[in-house]
């Protein structure tokens, strides 16, 4: 048996693809609405809800993976306390992706604003806004 390890200088290198792949691959199969992870899965996901790539790897996604990604993230940052990034959640980065293609629905604004007390989702810190 081994035991994932998780080493946040690692945030800033290269965003683990296959990692994010498979990801993306469950939530494809995980309820729109109320993606949910347990807890080995969500151990196992830990280096990607608190990486900085997903801005570089999501452009390739489609839009409903995207919107999954969001809410996964959302959602499992109310649930994980290991998973709180703050300012710099991925659902931020996702967020902009779906706005540069013009997808960001106002639907999923609320959403997402009714599923967090993240204070920076889903725009992000207001000082990278200006």
């Amino acid at each position: 048996m081994t035991v994932n390890s998780f080493d946040p200088s690692d945030l800033g290198g290269p965003l683990d693809t296959s990692l994010a792949d498979e990801l993306c691959s469950l939530v494809e199969q995980l309820d729109d609405d109320e993606p949910v992870l347990d807890e080995k899965q969500a151990a196992d996901y830990l280096a990607l809800a608190l990486h900085v790539g997903w801005q570089t790897y999501a452009h390739k996604l489609s839009v409903e993976v995207i919107c999954g990604l969001v809410r996964l993230f959302t959602l499992s940052e109310m649930k994980y306390a290991s998973w709180q990034a703050g300012d710099k959640s991925p659902v931020i980065a996702l967020v902009k992706i779906l706005k540069q293609r013009e997808e960001f629905e106002p639907a999923l604004n609320r959403w997402i604003k009714s599923h967090t007390d993240n204070k920076f989702l889903p725009h992000g810190s207001l000082k990278d806004l200006l």
